[in-house]
């Protein structure tokens, strides 16, 4: 059987990496299906975007051919950080405070088996086996 990988990159997520990296170590290396039961209970505002991109890589992954959901499994998961945008809050005397709004780029890269199919020397032993109980009959 041979392996698959596909991925998804989801940029200018509005949290900060060091949040959305601690969120993606707890699924990493993990079968899908486990990693998105594991996120969807996590309280965290995170857990959402790096949901999204794991079944983002997963529907990537299952559009590509015959792939046996049960053995999708994460096969890397990273996070960046993205682009800062700059923005000022008021402060006393009429000043502005610089600070930078810090988003996050998540990559996941996802790997699944191919559905064994059935080879023709399997159909043509079980056409023949018909054929030879017919005509015991």
């Amino acid at each position: 059987m041979a392996t698959k990988t596909a991925h998804a990159y989801i940029k200018g997520v509005d949290s900060q990496p060091r949040k959305v990296s601690i969120v993606a170590s707890l699924v990493r290396d993990r079968y899908v299906a486990d990693a998105v039961v594991i996120l969807e209970n996590t309280p965290r505002r995170a857990a959402k975007a790096v949901r999204k991109a794991i079944e983002s890589a997963t529907a990537n992954l299952l559009q590509s051919g015959s792939i046996d959901s049960k053995t999708i499994a994460i096969n890397r998961i990273s996070v960046t950080a993205g682009t800062r945008m700059r923005r000022y809050v008021p402060a006393s005397r009429g000043r502005a405070l610089p600070y930078e709004k810090i988003s996050s780029n998540i990559f996941v890269e996802v790997v699944g088996e191919e559905k064994q199919k059935k080879t023709a020397e399997k159909k043509a032993d079980s056409k023949a086996d018909k054929k030879e109980e017919k005509e015991k009959k």
